[in-house]
């Protein structure tokens, strides 16, 4: 179970407090924010970078295998015809057999926020 409270004064500025953690949300001032915090897609591919990381280093500490750093860049894209997509981009610090990378890729597609993304999940919302 994960949650967070956003409490916004005014403007687009989004203050979030994820249990002891304090993070800032704007808009870029393209779109009319200070960009005093990532957007809120940033934020969606900051999720799913750290998971894909964070599930990537537990697996391989499981297998004894020595990632060395993991470097992942995550990119969301919208076409003209309004298809939305992620793509993901992921490195690592030490050299890996063909077969580990190719484990690590199945690995990827089993993340908990990439399930979830993918899968879609219901929303309900209250207003007060």
């Amino acid at each position: 179970m994960a949650s967070v409270k956003l409490h916004n004064a005014a403007g687009y500025a989004q203050e979030i407090t994820a249990r002891q953690h304090r993070l800032l949300s704007d808009e870029p001032e393209s779109n009319g924010g200070k960009d005093t915090g990532p957007a809120p897609y940033e934020l969606l591919l900051a999720a799913l970078a750290s998971c894909t990381s964070l599930t990537l280093r537990m697996y391989a500490e499981r297998k004894g295998w020595d990632l060395g750093s993991i470097d992942v860049q995550a990119r969301f894209a919208r076409d003209d015809a309004g298809m939305e997509s992620i793509s993901r981009r992921i490195s690592f610090g030490n050299p890996l057999s063909p077969e580990q990378l190719t484990r690590l890729a199945e690995i990827c597609e089993k993340t908990p926020v990439t399930k979830t993304v993918r899968q879609g999940t219901a929303i309900q919302t209250e207003l007060k």
